[in-house]
């Protein structure tokens, strides 16, 4: 699945993606590949997302992303609400 997370002021990640868990407006909830199209708002947590492969950091890399300290293929991305969009395998996540 193609994930997409945007704020105002940057694109903070896109690529490849297993699975994500958002904090939605009642929880958390998690998206697979293969979901069902879904539009859901999100509340102020963390973004966890587990990537298809071990995460490089490189000079482009957000501020806004946090490494998992256990698995190379987790990261972690705080924001303060928004709203999530999934249709054909695209999840955009647009962020506060």
């Amino acid at each position: 699945m193609q994930l997409e997370i945007i704020t105002p002021e940057v694109k903070v990640f896109a690529g490849e993606v297993q699975a994500v868990q958002l904090p939605g407006l009642d929880g958390l909830f998690q998206i697979l590949n293969g979901h069902a199209p879904i539009i859901s708002a999100l509340k102020e947590g963390v973004v966890k997302v587990d990537l298809a492969t071990n995460f490089e950091v490189t000079e482009k890399t957000s501020d806004l992303i946090e490494k998992d300290s256990k698995d190379p293929k987790v990261i972690h991305v705080g924001i303060k609400g928004g709203v999530a969009e999934l249709i054909n395998n695209k999840l955009i996540v647009l962020a506060e």
